[in-house]
């Protein structure tokens, strides 16, 4: 593995979450909520530690090196630093997660616990910020806690650490455990250190009972449960959406302004999390967010049904700048929004329908009223058919031009396809004729206008002759065959075109956009491009890519948006969703099976 500037951990317990550096920072969090302003931004700021607000550290008196890992199958993760006389501080950082009265209990609270060997010296650099403004939380001392309060928010620290050390960011020697409880401003209602334990305790046989239950595949178990777990965590259960990552403005490439808020739920990312999940027998996430999905219906009578919400559901997400923040590495803009929700795009309505076919399948999922739910699925349904055929941004959100994708049409096709078949299986009479009927027909046109006989391809543009790595999506949604010639056309063609010369990995396009030309290889567009290659047989080649990939994952088995072609590091918005749903479909596909092996 090569060293990243994103060497970042991803902590959480599905309301809140954290990224923490090697060296035990938090360098992100947005409270109450994935989406809300960030807390700690110091991942998007530059300067020296001692200057900067919006961050939570543990320093260590001539430190010497780190060690980071998650305790085996958990989201609590173990960071240990070292000086130079060999003494250390273990710090223990966790969301609380676990069963209380009956119900998951998921706090605003971020609980570190910090363990020494020997006598090191460390002090606390707590400075919680207004990061859209850059001021600093008021402070307020108590006995045993210190409030931090802001216009929009109140947390409180309870400690039995000094309180006046933690204050005046004093050093101190730390020379027994002790706990630190950063939350909504509450008292809390056991001893610390019993509370600190105890929800440690819980956290960690929640997610170890989560894993346990995990259908896995027999190979790459490790980077499976991890990408699942990081999945997990990205679902806000409070409504049931999911984000796409869990910050913003990390830039795909170095010097680009292609810097967007990824903390919104896209229906189209959300289809392909929950459908990974499913795949390892989760369907608690997908029942979840179909909830969330039935929600948005109110939003089919309008004349489009837009690709992105807020994850409480509300459609406007305004797009900004915030000067007071200088970016990753100081690339800016950092920006708070996405204009995404202005845009048009028509493959929204497959996604839509492809997260709630299993849901009539599956006898383990309690069952909503299919009567109820399948005529919401059928007006988005009428959607596809209305708009399979016109222009719209496209899945890569094109700001400025307009086009008929070949990939919004053929999830318009499967949005028809899905229908027919829930249909047969409801038994619903001349319906599944109805759907089956639009289902041929999206088809039918897709292969008239979409596939280029010159080029043995389908294209990115109905009539074009470019080409765009979600064809390589064709076979997984069932368009076409892996045998069939044209999809071994296509993919011969995506690697003609989107495989820059001496590249392992696939670009999502190469053609000049509202910013130039794509620098980066877009990593879910690789984990693609390996089931494509195990579709049409050559699986040598897709387990080999796949290895590689795998390697490209930081220290702790996370992935981000892109990664640079040349050295394969680490950029945009971090941990990527698709990436992570890449590893557990690659794996699947690819693994040994356990009968030929237990």
């Amino acid at each position: 593995m090569m060293e990243n500037n994103l060497d970042l951990a991803l902590i959480g317990n599905c309301r809140i979450s954290a990224l923490i550096d090697k060296m035990g920072e938090v360098v992100w969090s947005c409270m109450p909520r994935f989406d809300s302003d960030p807390v700690f931004a110091s991942l998007l700021k530059t300067g020296d530690k001692a200057d900067l607000t919006g961050t939570y550290g543990i320093d260590l008196d001539g430190f010497s090196h780190s060690e980071q890992q998650y305790r085996k199958n958990t989201a609590i993760l173990d960071t240990t630093l070292y000086d130079l006389q060999g003494n250390s501080v273990t710090i223990t950082d966790f969301a609380p997660r676990l069963m209380l009265y009956g119900r998951m209990h998921r706090p605003v609270t971020l609980m570190r616990i910090l363990t020494p060997v020997g006598s090191p010296r460390i002090r606390v650099r707590l400075r919680p910020a207004d990061n859209e403004t850059n001021k600093a939380y008021e402070r307020i001392e108590g006995t045993n806690h210190i409030k931090y309060t802001s216009d929009g928010l109140s947390l409180r620290l309870t400690t039995d650490l000094s309180i006046s050390s933690i204050f005046d960011e004093s050093w101190f020697i730390l020379d027994t455990e002790s706990h630190l409880v950063l939350g909504n401003n509450e008292s809390l209602e056991e001893p610390i250190q019993q509370l600190s334990q105890r929800f440690v305790n819980e956290t960690e046989l929640h997610w170890r009972s989560w894993v346990y239950n995990l259908a896995i595949p027999f190979e790459w178990q490790d980077a499976v449960i991890r990408a699942a777990i990081t999945l997990k965590l990205s679902a806000f259960e409070d409504t049931g959406a999911i984000v796409a990552a869990m910050t913003t403005s990390i830039p795909e490439a170095k010097d680009t302004e292609r810097n967007w808020d990824y903390r919104f739920c896209w229906l189209r990312d959300s289809y392909f999390t929950v459908h990974a999940l499913n795949r390892l027998g989760v369907t608690a996430t997908m029942e979840q967010y179909l909830r969330y999905l039935v929600n948005l219906a109110t939003h089919i009578d309008d004349q489009y049904l837009q690709p992105v919400f807020c994850i409480n559901g509300r459609k406007q997400m305004e797009e900004k700048i915030v000067d007071k923040l200088d970016g990753y590495r100081g690339m800016g803009p950092v920006r708070f929004g996405n204009q995404a929700a202005d845009q048009i795009q028509h493959d929204v309505y497959g996604a839509v329908v492809l997260s709630a076919t299993q849901m009539f399948f599956d006898e383990r999922i309690r069952k909503p009223d299919d009567k109820r739910l399948f005529p919401i699925l059928e007006k988005v349904g009428e959607k596809a058919v209305q708009y399979f055929d016109q222009p719209d941004a496209g899945l890569w959100e094109l700001r400025g031009s307009q086009h008929t994708h070949t990939f919004s049409s053929i999830m318009c096709w499967a949005a028809a396809d899905r229908l027919a078949k829930i249909a047969d299986n409801l038994q619903l009479p001349g319906r599944q004729e109805y759907w089956r009927k639009h289902a041929d027909n999206i088809k039918q046109t897709i292969d008239e206008k979409a596939f280029n006989s010159e080029l043995n391809s389908y294209t990115a543009t109905w009539g074009g002759d470019t080409m765009d790595a979600s064809l390589l999506l064709a076979c997984s949604l069932g368009f076409v065959s892996g045998d069939d010639p044209r999809f071994v056309g296509t993919v011969e063609a995506i690697e003609s075109q989107l495989r820059p010369k001496g590249s392992k990995y696939i670009f999502r396009y190469v053609i000049e956009d509202d910013f130039g030309e794509p620098e980066n290889a877009f990593t879910i567009c690789s984990f693609w491009y390996i089931e494509a290659l195990s579709a049409i047989g050559r699986h040598a080649e897709a387990r080999a890519l796949f290895e590689d990939l795998l390697e490209r994952r930081n220290h702790v088995g996370l992935l981000s948006e892109d990664l640079d072609p040349e050295t394969g590091e680490l950029w945009g918005n971090f941990p990527q969703t698709y990436s992570m749903v890449g590893i557990i479909n690659c794996a699947r596909m690819l693994s040994r099976r356990w009968e030929d092996e237990v």
